[in-house]
């Protein structure tokens, strides 16, 4: 890779000295400069290139202990999530159930009520709770009728 510049400094050392060995030195010097600068370029290029690989590898360890993370998190909330559809689940079950209970309650109510011919007394409104005592409520001695009726009923009726 002799130049045009470097020939003739070459040269010019060639006329100076006159020595071909001042020329092999320098020949020689400027090779181990050229051989250290390109060490010293190499070993920077190996350290910038470890450098980077430290960090990618340190985001990866990152993003690994977030995936984790995420993971767990998620399997939390997916374990919350079917507790509470399970809860919901029970308790779809009890108000179909209960429901049904007051719907017999209701049935068996107005069946009292019409074998007594109690219309109109006591207005009842049993889904919603209000209720209006009837007459036959106050009077222990009218009672005695409904004691003596069969009340049909589950076992299960009395669960809660």
């Amino acid at each position: 890779m002799a130049s045009s510049s470097g020939t003739s400094s070459v040269s010019s050392l060639l006329q100076n000295s006159g020595s071909d060995e001042d020329l092999l030195t320098l020949m020689d010097q400027r090779k181990r400069k050229r051989m250290i600068s390109n060490r010293e370029s190499a070993k920077r290029s190996r350290m910038r290139k470890q450098k980077h690989l430290d960090d990618l590898m340190a985001q990866v360890a990152q993003l690994r202990k977030e995936n984790h993370q995420i993971i767990t998190s998620m399997n939390i909330t997916t374990q919350q999530y079917m507790n509470v559809e399970a809860e919901n689940s029970v308790l779809r079950a009890q108000v179909g159930e209960l429901t049904s209970r007051l719907q017999s309650l209701n049935e068996i109510i107005s069946f009292l009520d019409a074998s007594n011919g109690v219309s109109g007394v006591g207005d009842t409104n049993y889904t919603t709770g209000s209720f209006t005592e009837p007459d036959w409520f106050s009077n222990p001695m009218n009672t005695s009728f409904y004691l003596n009726q069969a009340i049909m009923a589950s076992a299960d009726m009395f669960q809660y």
